[in-house]
């Protein structure tokens, strides 16, 4: 495996960077006519608040510069556990459960996590058809019995992808787990990096099949619970499972609570949630995104801010959760989710004031100490 370094060294891949943002602005489109943009029911806009007053004037800079970044709705910063920015510019309180679409692959990974710790699941080197046995159809593409839930969870499963130009399709068939394993392969299992919900889903349907309980059930029992969080429930697919990577619903604050768990080693407030073991392996690079050259581990983003190692989830539109453990901070944006999306521009954009902004203010605030 390459070090942190040795991929941090490649260049970004700048025309399919601007491939990707056209194919996210076609399938928003059709995404509004299929009915599961996820809009948020909370139309009206929620009056600014500030329930974490930034004392220190870079901090205070840096909530300025937020305030012009396009969509965002809210902004929380916490730092060794305690809020110093919570600020709402648009849409629902902190509290209230919002959509953050394919953050939901990072949940996803957490529950593999947790079933792998529980012996649910054998690890990730178990095939996946192992785990889904009688779902998986009769004219499955030949070699899908390879694909392990590593590979999964890396987005790695050499599947040709259900998301982009192809996620419409995908949702409008009568069954989404045999339509994903009846996609032709575009690359080797474990090689390529291919952004796809459906290797999230797949391992949605593994969870279900394998504990005999709904994702649903498994999130609120696993993450609700420990990290107080409300869950209500999602999309599902034709069959009943939960639609595993998109469209599952956490307030801001929730999501920065299961942020602080995961820069806590797996421990949130003195209670084990999930192993350390499983937070180390989850954010060591496997693959690289080919739009935003950005290294991804198992449902997390992997890359360097100002000098600083930054661990990311996103989701359409700009739901963004990142965790610097150098920092002791984690910080969860969140912004409008119906399309259109200005694609990977908007990633782009709000790394750049957490690079420009955030970890220059927080660092100075550190030192001042």
């Amino acid at each position: 495996m390459k070090s942190r370094s040795q991929w941090l060294a490649s260049p970004v891949d700048r025309s399919r960077l601007r491939a990707f943002c056209l194919g996210t602005f076609g399938c928003s489109l059709f995404l509004i006519a299929v009915g599961l943009a996820g809009a948020n029911p909370a139309s009206a806009a929620t009056a600014k608040t500030s329930d974490a007053k930034p004392a220190h004037a870079g901090l205070q800079s840096a909530v300025t510069s937020a305030r012009r970044l396009p969509r965002i709705h809210s902004l929380l910063v916490a730092r060794e556990g305690e809020s110093v920015i919570e600020e709402v510019f648009a849409g629902p309180a902190l509290d209230e459960p919002v959509n953050i679409k394919s953050i939901a692959k990072t949940i996803i990974s957490a529950l593999v996590g947790k079933a792998i710790e529980q012996g649910i699941i054998r690890g990730v080197e178990q095939p996946i058809t192992e785990l889904l046995d009688e779902r998986v159809p009769e004219d499955a593409t030949p070699g899908v019995e390879k694909i392990t839930v590593g590979n999964l969870l890396a987005l790695q499963a050499g599947l040709r992808r259900t998301s982009g130009p192809y996620y419409g399709a995908w949702v409008n068939s009568e069954n989404w787990v045999a339509h994903i394993l009846t996609r032709p392969f575009v690359a080797e299992p474990g090689g390529d990096m291919l952004y796809s919900t459906g290797s999230s889903h797949l391992l949605s349907a593994a969870l279900t099949d394998a504990s005999g309980r709904s994702t649903l059930e498994l999130a609120r029992d696993w993450l609700g619970e420990p990290l107080d969080l409300q869950i209500p429930p999602w999309t599902q697919d034709p069959q009943g499972i939960y639609l595993g990577g998109n469209q599952m619903w956490l307030s801001p604050r929730g999501l920065l609570r299961f942020g602080e768990m995961y820069r806590g080693g797996g421990i949130y407030k003195g209670q084990r949630v999930l192993p350390e073991t499983w937070i180390e392996t989850s954010w060591q690079p496997r693959g690289r995104s080919p739009h935003t050259g950005h290294l991804y581990g198992y449902g997390w983003f992997i890359n360097q801010l100002s000098g600083e190692m930054v661990y990311s989830a996103r989701g359409f539109g700009g739901q963004m959760l990142y965790v610097i453990p150098g920092l002791g901070t984690t910080v969860v944006i969140t912004a409008e989710t119906s399309p259109p999306s200005p694609g990977g521009a908007i990633y782009k954009r709000f790394n750049e004031w957490v690079g420009q902004e955030l970890i220059p203010a927080l660092t100075e605030q550190k030192n001042a100490r």
